[in-house]
């Protein structure tokens, strides 16, 4: 039987959509089949996930009139344009229309190329995120950020377009490998840094609980997570201003990715090491105490989280793919920064001299 704890509502107008949180949601035939616009279903998953969990994301769904399953390779390298075209190959062939519905089912990677091709088939076709990775439930599956990467840069490709429900199985994550869980609290960890001071002490105490797996806290920390992104996307969609706190850390993960070859680095632990080179920075501009940046800094150790930027790069490298950055805007470099914990902020004016003399040490604990 499934227990749903929590149900959140992105609030965008005619484009809000829920947010169902809770446990053995995939054996609730009502929750996903009222989300699906027509008689067609495209279930879009990847060769890990699959075997798992899209046998009873079909059985949720129930009799379609015509159902497509395609299964894509695993990883972050596989996030391309080549990936996102055999989609349509799929759904082209078996001759969907523009009343089909996309259901992801997946982490990140899955539901960003999903919703990506939902947004562009047709023009445009209702989609479903049922995220099954804890990054992805906290983060990528609500929002509506669509894209695929490219060489020269990370999620560079891609569209706004919200899903119509977003359905969080917390007992996926009992099939989620642990160094995707601690890359998935990375993401959990910036909320409380960004936005929510008490939720930020919650997690330091609260950690060792969430690193076992126990299902009270990941509900807790999920939907305070879910809460805070939902809030930040309904004030700001598009990302013209305050949404781009959301990126704590993620100016200088994205180059970590894109240099060292996406895959080789999670998401999450790219991010990790880029919220401490955030915190650094603020802390030498004089925002924030450093013992802040040392308790950071022992708290993603405690995690199994990288604290240092890979070995092989230089400043310059990371200058190299930081400029090639989404937040770039007419040649100035926009940076989440810290005003304390809990309050983030956009910058426009760090210098390159304090960009290279905070990452000349940044493969080395801060």
């Amino acid at each position: 039987m499934s227990l749903l704890m929590h149900t959140l509502h992105v609030d965008l107008g005619e484009r809000s959509y829920p947010v169902y949180i809770g446990r053995d949601l995939l054996l609730d035939p009502q929750l996903l089949r009222q989300h699906v616009s027509g008689s067609q279903v495209v279930i879009v998953s990847n060769d890990t996930v699959a075997p798992l969990y899209v046998e009873r994301v079909r059985a949720a769904l129930g009799e379609c009139a015509l159902l497509s399953e395609v299964v894509l390779p695993d990883g972050e390298q596989y996030k391309t344009l080549e990936t996102f075209a055999g989609i349509f190959d799929r759904v082209m062939a078996d001759n969907h229309n523009r009343s089909t519905t996309f259901v992801a089912v997946g982490g990140g990677v899955v539901g960003d190329i999903t919703g990506f091709a939902a947004a562009c088939y047709q023009r445009g076709v209702n989609f479903i995120q049922v995220p099954t990775t804890l990054l992805a439930q906290v983060d990528s599956s609500v929002g509506g950020k669509t894209a695929v990467n490219h060489p020269l840069g990370k999620n560079m490709i891609g569209a706004f377009y919200q899903p119509s429900a977003v359905l969080i199985d917390i007992n996926t994550l009992h099939t989620l490998p642990a160094r995707e869980l601690s890359a998935g609290l990375a993401e959990v960890v910036k909320y409380g840094l960004i936005c929510d001071e008490p939720f930020y002490r919650w997690l330091q105490q609260q950690m060792p609980r969430l690193m076992a797996r126990e299902e009270a806290a990941l509900a807790e920390a999920i939907e305070r997570s879910c809460s805070n992104k939902a809030r930040v996307v309904a004030a700001d969609e598009r990302e013209g201003g305050i949404r781009a706190i959301l990126n704590l850390g993620h100016t200088f993960g994205h180059a970590i990715e894109a240099a060292q070859g996406y895959g080789k680095w999670l998401h999450g632990e790219a991010v990790a090491t880029g919220m401490l080179l955030a915190m650094e920075l603020s802390a030498r501009r004089g925002n924030i105490d450093a013992r802040e940046v040392a308790q950071l800094g022992e708290m993603l150790r405690g995690m199994h989280l990288p604290v240092t930027a890979p070995a092989d790069m230089t400043a310059q490298d990371f200058l190299s793919y930081m400029a090639r950055d989404k937040k770039v805007i007419d040649g100035r470099m926009r940076l989440v920064l810290l005003d304390a914990i809990g309050a983030a902020a956009i910058v426009d004016d760090v210098s390159e001299m304090e960009l290279v003399a905070l990452l000349e040490g940044a493969s080395h604990p801060l």
